[in-house]
């Protein structure tokens, strides 16, 4: 299955969450893509010891567009 996730939001755990969801898509076999728009190009300081946006980006496989 293609699917395409687009995150326009700079909340950490948004992103995180959506993030974690991709990467069980692509861990599944899925053909993933994340497109960064607005305000989610700023994910890189959106990150938290609770949410780890940048360790859940960083272990992506799919295609990824800021």
């Amino acid at each position: 299955m293609k699917v395409l996730f687009i995150i326009s939001t700079e909340d950490g755990e948004t992103i995180f969450n959506a993030m974690r969801l991709a990467n069980v898509g692509v861990k599944k076999g899925d053909d993933i893509s994340v497109f960064m728009l607005g305000k989610g190009v700023c994910f890189e300081q959106a990150g938290t010891d609770e949410y780890d946006v940048m360790g859940q980006i960083n272990q992506f496989e799919g295609d990824f567009y800021v």
